[in-house]
């Protein structure tokens, strides 16, 4: 069977099917995606291919088995088709896709549909059992210096260079594979590892140039795949960082799209390379009821840079490729989750599609999405589950708590008045009533674009356990960056991302200080590491920090208490979490907490082991925090 349709008027062109087309063998050329798998739940695919003058050819399928051709569109590219393929009642097989020039056989296609690994369907994601860690792989463990550099990639290796690459790759993230086990560590966020073939400044891996390929800096697909297939031997998932707003100015697309209205502002930048209209950033205007539409589309449709095109989620061949590219990554990978970067930035009514076609396949997955506001209302509007005044939907499970993130960083530091420190901290939670489910939002204390804890806290031992101590027994999904775990440090003003991103200690040959061998460490790294493995650890066994419930009160006199308890099919436990900032010692009356407490007698600090009596008040002697299990 063979069917040609003609794309919308936007994508038509005027393609000559004569005896002159070319019979010699179509060079370069590539199928994206590079696979399939038979018994999806969406039985639809299409593909995107690539070839030198291929929009001339006639498209048939020449072998295949309970395989449906729907639609062949043709591109505004001469180089460039897509194939509308149905694969309903497919089998597992390789078919065959011919390629005709007035019913000659030029060239064969082969397209592999594969079996899907048993449960892919009902896979598990992310969840509030789970604690993330966060990787920017660059940075974080060069486990084969042989691949620092490549010959195919524009820019080398140079450690010297805070913005430049430095030579962490996959290899190190699987040699780290039993300390994440050791410190309690169940799920790892990777800073994006696709190809970005960019001159400078393209170790953060946001710049794709290839949708499907690892960057060979880091390893291979096939390295990736091995890289989850051992994290999960330790009992830890993978979360991949996923861009559906943007790409890299070095993809090959740049120089030959496969449709006229690609990338967002496509045509003026074919005229005049300088012509780009950059994003305001003003992310409200997506949701604001009065904004104008050319404040939405400004901030819709605007570059980040001059080196990240914005892709244009309304061409809907664009929106198909990036659906089927996260979902391709999900199914060949094994992943446990995504996290969808400047979430709020690509279409909306994309979001939604996107996020639905991912949670359709897998309905036991998650997704995190990153909006970055202080705005409880904000951040909301984007979940999964929200009922938003103007109708919008998402399937989006999670999203990123910036809101208490940035109230947790100055409630620590401020001092403590009426109006101000840890009571901003406590009235921050009264805005989860604004939330779909609190409870699935992704709490931080740091990530990749925001400056180093320890420096935030001061340097302050005391704040910065307190803080780690309120993201880690949260009713939230928590997420550590790493090198937390060892005080790393960064300036405090402004954006510093070569700094927040420094090498982890112990991650290069040459490094004197290591996280993997804690006498290498000051006294104070030491000290941090210990308390953050006995947190870590503590809590991939606790069902009260997993699902139990809060319960808080009140900062009173630098003094804030909040609760954790879980009492269901006969398994009890509560904690008590005390953050005191006075630096005086502290006699604390515990009756105000007799609701809490009931009618325990002893509690145990699940850090010290320290045994303290519930019958009288409880002596905080310094500034920090304490978690009191309630034993008897």
């Amino acid at each position: 069977m063979t069917i040609r349709k003609l794309a919308p008027l936007a994508l038509m062109v005027n393609v000559l099917m004569t005896s002159a087309a070319a019979t010699a063998e179509i060079n370069n050329v590539t199928v994206e995606p590079q696979s399939w798998w038979a018994d999806m739940q969406n039985s639809q695919l299409q593909l995107l291919v690539y070839g030198e003058g291929i929009s001339a050819y006639e498209v048939k399928l020449v072998e295949s088995a309970n395989v449906a051709l729907k639609a062949v569109h043709q591109s505004a590219s001469n180089n460039h088709l897509f194939i509308d393929l149905d694969l309903k009642d497919a089998k597992p097989q390789t078919i065959k896709i011919g390629l005709f020039d007035n019913n000659q056989l030029v060239q064969t296609l082969e397209y592999p549909i594969q079996a899907r690994a048993a449960d892919s369907r009902q896979r598990e994601g992310f969840s509030n059992k789970d604690v993330i860690y966060l990787i920017t792989p660059d940075r974080f463990v060069n486990g084969n210096p042989d691949n620092d550099n490549h010959p195919d990639m524009l820019e080398t290796a140079n450690r010297d260079d805070k913005d430049g690459r430095h030579g962490g790759d996959i290899l190190g993230i699987r040699q780290s594979l039993p300390y994440f086990k050791d410190l309690g560590i169940t799920q790892l966020w990777i800073n994006p590892l696709l190809e970005n073939n960019q001159a400078q400044y393209s170790y953060h891996g946001y710049s794709t140039t290839n949708f499907y390929k690892i960057d060979p800096r880091f390893g291979s697909n096939e390295e990736y795949k091995s890289l989850v297939e051992e994290a999960k031997q330790f009992g830890i998932g993978i979360i991949k960082d996923v861009i559906v707003n943007h790409m890299g100015s070095g993809h090959r697309w740049m120089a030959d799209f496969p449709t006229s209205t690609w990338i967002n502002g496509q045509q003026k930048w074919q005229q005049n390379p300088q012509d780009i209209m950059y994003t305001s950033h003003r992310r409200t205007t997506v949701q604001d009821p009065y904004a104008m539409p050319s404040d939405t589309a400004e901030f819709e449709n605007g570059w980040f840079t001059d080196t990240m095109p914005d892709m244009n989620q309304n061409d809907e061949f664009m929106a198909n490729y990036l659906i089927q590219n996260s979902i391709w990554w999900v199914e060949y990978a094994g992943l446990s989750g995504i996290r969808e970067d400047t979430y709020s930035y690509a279409d909306k009514g994309f979001l939604t599609t996107w996020s639905k076609a991912i949670m359709d396949e897998y309905p036991n997955f998650n997704i995190v999405g990153e909006e970055w506001s202080d705005n409880p209302i904000t951040v909301s509007y984007w979940q999964a589950g929200k009922h938003n005044a103007d109708g919008y939907v998402s399937h989006t499970p999670s999203m990123m708590d910036f809101p208490l993130y940035e109230v947790l960083i100055k409630s620590l530091t401020d001092e403590e008045s009426w109006g101000s420190g840890l009571i901003n901290l406590y009235e921050m939670l009264a805005n989860d009533v604004v939330y779909a489910k609190p409870t699935d939002l992704v709490l931080f204390e740091g990530n990749h674009d925001t400056n180093r804890l320890y420096s935030l806290m001061n340097n302050d031992l005391a704040l910065y356990k307190m803080a780690m101590a309120y993201v880690l027994t949260s009713n939230r999904i928590p997420q550590i960056f790493y090198g937390t775990e060892v005080l790393m440090q960064s300036p405090t003003k402004d954006r510093n991302d070569g700094l927040v991103r420094s090498d982890l200690p112990g991650g290069f040959a040459e490094d004197k200080l290591s996280v993997f061998k804690p006498s290498s460490l000051s006294a104070q790294q030491q000290d941090a590491l210990a308390f953050n493995r006995a947190l870590l650890n503590y809590r991939k066994n606790s069902l009260a920090i997993q699902q139990g419930s809060l319960k808080h009160f009140a900062p009173k006199e630098g003094v804030y208490l909040q609760a954790r308890e879980y009492n269901q099919a006969g398994n009890k436990e509560s904690l008590l979490i005390i953050y005191n900032k006075n630096q005086q010692e502290y006699q604390l009356d515990l009756s105000r907490f007799a609701p809490v407490i009931k009618q325990h007698t002893v509690a145990k600090d699940i850090i010290t082991q320290q045994t303290y009596s519930l019958t009288k008040p409880l002596t905080l002697k310094e500034k920090g925090v304490i978690i009191l299990k309630l034993i008897k």
